[in-house]
This record gives C-alpha cells, structure tokens and sequence, in this order.
C-alpha cells in the first residue's frame, strides 16, 4: 500500500486531537489495531458478539467472545468440510478460530490524505475507507454531538467541505432518508469516481437483460438472452415466525418484477436518530437496485458474510462489489451525480426452486 495512504498513527492522532472550545473528539478503537498488525489480514466483528473456538468448529471448546468493532488480525483462512455448507471458511487467530460469517474483511483499508475542497452542488458520492468513523452533529459554533457510525464501503452523499472541530477538513454528508446534515473527517472517505459507476453492456437491448434468483439455492444469475454472464450468492428474506411490526412479510417474494428505482446510498432501517452502535440503523447502503412497492431492493450488505442463506428483512444481499456490478448492469440507467433514477428497468424473476 502506498505510504501516504496507508493508515499511520501520526495522521489519525491529528484527526482525533482536542478541538477548538471544549470539544473532544475522543479516538477511534481501530487506530491501534491497525498499527500493530504484523503479517495478517484484518476484519471487523460485525454484530454483538462472536465467539472464538479452539478449533475451526462451533461444537469446539469457546475461549471466549469478540464484541461488536472489535479489529481482528487475520493469520490463516481455512476451509472445513464440515461447513457450514454455505459458508465453510473460519479464520485462524492468535488464539483459537472464528467463524467467518460475522467477519467484514478490511482489505484495502487507507485514509485519503488528499481531501476535496468543493464539491458539486447537488452533492458527490464517497466510500467510506477506514474500519468505521464517527459522525457528528454540528449543534453550534463549539458543539458536536456524536450520531451514526458509518462503516467501510458504506457509501454516502458529501454536500460540502467544511473545517471540522479539529480545525482540519470534514465533509458534510446529508442523509438521504431524514436530510440530517453530520460531519466526518475527510480522510475517511473517498470520493467515487464517474468512471466507477459507469454501465455496464449499455448496448444490450433492455429485453435482452434479466437476472433470475433461486430462493432455494440462495443464488443470483444474470443472463443476456440465454448466456450467464455473471452469478454470485446472495442472502434474500428470513421468513417471519410471527408478523414483523410494520406488517411487512420478511421473506423475499416469489415473482415476477423489475427494477423501479436505482440509489447509489439508502439509509435502511428504523430511521431514527442515534449514536448507538446497537440500533437498527443502516447508513449508507450501497448500490440499491428497488423491484417491490414494500421496499425490497438488491443492495450491498457490508454487515455481515453469510451469503447462501437467508438473512434478510426481504431484501437480496449481495457482498458489496457483487452489487456494484448489478447495480451497472441493469436498467434503468442512473447517471453520476444523481441520487436516484425511477422507471421501469431490468427484469428480475424470484423462483422457490
């Protein structure tokens, strides 16, 4: 990785000193990690807690538990034969093993010591490239109030460059579920290129392109006419035991659709106000492609590493540069810069078998 980008001590220290007035902007769990790390890969615990095992196997002996952001380095990655089937990779720790279905890989993590100074007017589109970051609210001249914890390769919408509390660059982002303005370090997120998001096959003809999904096989396939031209796991909708509190079914329906609306970054979740790392808050979705008037999308999911079986609220998780890719190559198109595209678009047929 190139010096300047990598994440150093130095230049996270500077982003996490004590502000102008009396705030403090304590730092980043993440930064030590990070910094120690010696020969392995990293991830993230996604959820409240994991557990390690002294072998590669959840009926192993538990030496204890992960919590939520905790960083973990990577030594081994190994496949078992004893599964789980979808999911058989487990990684090797310093002590004992985890699973890794609640592990996001960190590959590439870096800060971008080069911040924008202007954005467009009707916003630029970023990814977040560290482990996790902080947002503020901006309550005053010398009052910050933490909010969301935005993730990597969670994707969001600048809307300005603004000095920060630190008194160094901070990108405004504005919400595009509640229009909350927050503010992040610069250095955490990298602005996305038109060239990024470019289609993919434009010159197909738009009854040419469909993508079939087997709720049963937990599988999306994309085909021009009769050729697969790419396929990947997915994680569609738990079904509901009992009726989910908006009465919306949380399995994925079996049917016939297309896409409707295209967003590159959609808050998911509860919608509410919060700093707490534990609520149903989804910032900065990517890549969602919406086919059902419920509100069910492809989209990204950076939360967790289970795909091949369901694990939705009916929407299809895809690992985050699967749904880049769909989000190309269907229809309609939505041209860099805009926040969304609604008209009737590419075909998608949800199948039981």
């Amino acid at each position: 990785m190139n010096a300047q980008a990598a994440l150093s001590r130095r230049g996270f220290l500077k982003l996490s000193a004590i502000a102008a007035g009396s705030v403090f902007l304590p730092p980043l769990p993440w930064e030590q990690e990070i910094e120690s790390a010696s020969r392995g890969a990293l991830a993230r615990v996604t959820i409240h807690a994991i557990h390690r095992y002294r072998q590669p196997s959840f009926t192993s002996e538990r030496l204890g538990s992960l919590k939520r952001n905790e960083i973990v380095e990577i030594y081994q990655e190994i496949e078992v034969p004893e599964g789980p089937a979808h999911n058989p990779f487990w990684y090797r720790l310093s002590q004992g093993y985890v699973h890794s279905g609640f592990l996001q890989r960190l590959d590439g993590v870096h800060l971008n010591p080069n911040p924008l100074t202007s954005v467009p007017e009707k916003g630029q589109l970023a990814e977040v490239t560290v482990p996790f970051t902080r947002s503020y609210r901006r309550m005053g001249a010398a009052r910050w109030t933490p909010l969301y914890m935005l993730y990597y390769q969670s994707v969001h919408w600048i809307t300005a460059v603004e000095e920060g509390p630190d008194g160094s660059p901070w990108y405004r982002l504005t919400d595009d579920r509640l229009h909350v303005h927050t503010w992040v370090p610069a250095m955490h997120l990298k602005p996305i290129g038109a060239g990024e998001t470019t289609p993919l096959s434009p010159f197909v003809p738009e009854e040419e392109k469909r993508i079939e999904i087997s709720l049963k096989n937990q599988t999306l396939t994309a085909f021009e006419g009769d050729q697969i031209v790419f396929q990947t796991k997915v994680s569609t909708g738990i079904k509901s035991i009992k009726p989910s509190p908006n009465g919306i079914p949380t399995e994925t329906p079996a049917g016939s659709f297309y896409v409707q609306t295209k967003m590159p970054s959609r808050h998911m979740g509860d919608g509410v106000l919060t700093d707490d790392v534990e609520a149903y808050e989804l910032l900065g979705v990517p890549w969602a492609c919406f086919f059902h008037k419920d509100g069910l999308a492809l989209h990204g999911a950076y939360w967790h590493n289970h795909f091949g079986r369901p694990m939705s609220h009916g929407c299809v998780n895809l690992r985050v540069k699967d749904a880049l890719w769909v989000y190309r190559w269907t229809k309609p198109v939505i041209a860099a810069g805009k926040w969304y595209v609604r008209e009737r678009g590419t075909r998608i047929v949800i199948r039981e078998s």
